[in-house]
């Protein structure tokens, strides 16, 4: 007679080198579901040498058993957004390597000393948003604390606004920082100040030697976002990083730059004087003003492309005065061009891919948006392509039936971006059967002449897909008929936006809600972001679908608040890890931006993690959801 043994009667050694194969949200469902598992988990958590928590913002209460002594741990990255500078002491520790903490705004500049005083062994350091809270405040002291007691740092990023130090002391901090250091990245930091952080002798007064070089000599990546992108910041960062590879640059003026302010020709023709970038980006955001880089024609490019033999990725964005001639230079150019995106291309036409054919270059990744010259024989040239993984064709609304026709033909193509074309239901089926196999990423979000057969015409009988991420916003004729097709597909997703819609309404949520995956797996199971701000026909009784057990892994929530205030309220309440925006915020980061690789998520499976974490009774939260139902009822 066979004896059947549960998982849990194992032995504990065994138990324990399963669960270090886990991630941290699967180490906790799983202690959530018996004692063995928990006594092993809260074991294993004291040796694991990488802790990952970006999924959710825990508070210190419940982050504070999750980071017991550890001496073996090597990698942290944590979402800080509801910790401060009381967590200090939990998530600082002397092993580390890498630090990675997001959204620190309600801790104050203590938190760059004291990773100075308690983790000088640090090779890699994250930190976002620090300080931006009203009434935290960081000091000089903090950021020179910081550089010059981790001497091993290899790559730091500062997300945040580094213009907060006063200026006359800031390269003179730099000066001490780790001569390790090879990537920086810098959140938001004048161009004046870059310009002094990285002319020779700023860095250190006390120097007697006239030709010394830049006070961060080894620097090979370097990534800022700038008030303006000028022509002494770029000489600069060229003659005084001679190692660098990598240079990334975006400014977002508030005002129309002067030319002593401002990117010039000259100043294009200084960047990649030795040969060595193999990434660069420029980009002038439209974030305040309508602005471009007026004082660049074609010559500034092909002057540049003269040195641009070994690069392997270009993004240029607000070039309104450079055409065709200068955009082919630069492609016929740059042999090992893989990735190339250009934003606010005004002038820039099919010519360009007519005869890319010809070229060698093996193009991976295309982004061509807001470049509303382009029309579908651009398509069918840049088809010619198969190694296409990414294609960002977003804003151009010329683009028809015929470009998917030759997007039909890329058999490896993983994100494809078509916001505002001129596409129709038919014209769908020519990304069967092939490329819809493939994608991972759809979006079709403003593509007005689509219907609910579009959802038919892509999915109906077409198996197990690998897409997760699919846009379908802004689509008038999108309705619940739609969307229960879809339903019905029991395809896999984790991101659905479906923002501005005006006919979609409580069916819809009811159906995707009860959509199965597969045998075992139903509630909506999959999703992690659903967006349907300001669909015209969700009533507060679709809320009730939106609470437990409807949505175990839901993270990112859009709704038009005014539907409802109460029931928000009450729903962000009783699901204190689910981000509900109601103010028609775009969710999550870009998950478009193709400008530095392929954009793709790693999904944990969570369905027990905030049960373990907030050991919240389910029947206290339906009351909550219960009462605000009751008022709207009442009210009506």
């Amino acid at each position: 007679m066979e004896m059947e043994v549960s998982l849990d009667e194992l032995p504990s050694a065994l138990l324990a080198t399963i669960m270090t194969k886990l991630d941290i949200a699967s180490i906790c469902s799983l202690a959530s579901t018996s004692s063995t598992f928990r006594s092993c988990a809260k074991h294993i958590l004291s040796f694991l040498p990488t802790f990952h928590l970006l999924d959710i913002a825990p508070s210190g209460e419940l982050l504070r058993p999750l980071l017991p002594p550890n001496r073996s741990l090597k990698s942290l990255k944590v979402d800080c957004g509801r910790l401060d500078d009381s967590a200090i002491p939990v998530l600082l520790k002397p092993s580390l390597h890498e630090l990675c903490l997001h959204n620190c705004a309600d801790f104050s500049g203590k938190l760059l000393s004291e990773i100075g005083t308690r983790c000088k062994d640090l090779r890699s350091l994250y930190l976002g948003s620090v300080a931006e809270k009203r009434g935290r405040a960081i000091h000089i002291n903090d950021l020179e604390e910081l550089l010059s007691s981790c001497s091993q740092l290899e790559a730091l990023i500062l997300m945040f606004d580094v213009s907060l130090f006063l200026r006359h002391n800031f390269a003179r901090v730099w000066a001490s920082a780790s001569e390790k250091l090879t990537s920086l990245e810098i959140g938001y930091i004048s161009a004046v100040t870059v310009t002094e952080l990285l002319s020779p002798n700023l860095g250190s007064h006390q120097s007697l030697n006239p030709v010394q070089s830049s006070v961060l000599p080894r620097i090979q990546k370097l990534c800022l976002s700038v008030d303006y992108i000028t022509d002494a910041m770029v000489g600069t960062i060229s003659k005084g990083l001679p190692l660098l590879t990598h240079l990334d640059l975006r400014d977002a003026p508030l005002i129309e730059p002067r030319v002593t302010f401002d990117l010039t020709n000259a100043g294009l023709q200084q960047i990649n004087q030795l040969g060595r970038l193999k990434h660069l980006s420029l980009v002038r955001s439209q974030e305040f003003l309508i602005t471009y880089f007026r004082r660049v024609n074609d010559l500034g490019l092909l002057l540049m492309a003269d040195k641009c033999a070994n690069m392997e990725s270009i993004c240029l964005g607000g070039f309104c005065r450079v055409t065709d001639t200068g955009f082919k230079t630069i492609l016929h150019s740059c042999s090992r061009l893989c990735k190339f995106k250009v934003t606010y291309g005004t002038h820039l036409t099919d010519l360009v891919f007519h005869d890319i054919s010809a070229t060698s270059l093996t193009l991976t990744h295309v982004s061509l948006r807001w470049c509303n010259l382009l029309t579908n024989h651009a398509v069918y040239s840049l088809a010619s392509n198969k190694e296409l993984k990414a294609l960002d064709l977003r804003d151009c609304r010329s683009l028809g039936d015929e470009a998917l026709r030759a997007i039909g033909s890329l058999p490896k193509l993983k994100m494809l971006l078509l916001d505002g074309s001129d596409i129709t239901d038919a014209g769908l089926s020519y990304l069967r059967p092939s490329v819809i196999n493939s994608l991972f990423v759809l979006s079709l979000r403003g593509c007005k002449r689509l219907t609910d057969k579009c959802i038919t015409v892509l999915f109906d009988g077409c198996g197990m897909l690998e897409l997760r991420e699919l846009d379908l916003s802004n689509l008038p004729s999108l309705s619940d008929n739609g969307v229960l097709l879809l339903a019905k597909s029991r395809i896999r997703f984790s991101e659905l936006r479906m923002r501005q819609c005006p006919l979609i309404g409580d069916t819809s949520i009811m159906a995707l809600a009860s959509m199965q995956v597969d045998e075992a797996g139903w509630h909506g199971s999959s999703l992690r972001l659903l967006d349907l701000y300001n669909c015209g026909g969700i009533t507060p009784l679709a809320f009730r679908w939106l609470k437990k057990p409807y949505f175990p892994r839901l993270k990112w929530l859009g709704v038009t608040g005014s539907v409802n205030r109460d029931m928000v309220d009450a729903l962000a309440t009783s699901r204190p890890f689910l981000h509900v925006a109601c103010h028609g915020e775009e969710l999550g980061a870009d998950p478009y931006d193709i400008s530095d690789g392929l954009y793709t998520h790693d999904y944990d499976e969570v369905d027990e993690f905030e049960q373990w974490l907030l050991e919240a009774d389910v029947n206290s939260e339906d009351e909550e959801m219960g009462d605000a139902e009751n008022n709207e009822v009442l009210a009506v």
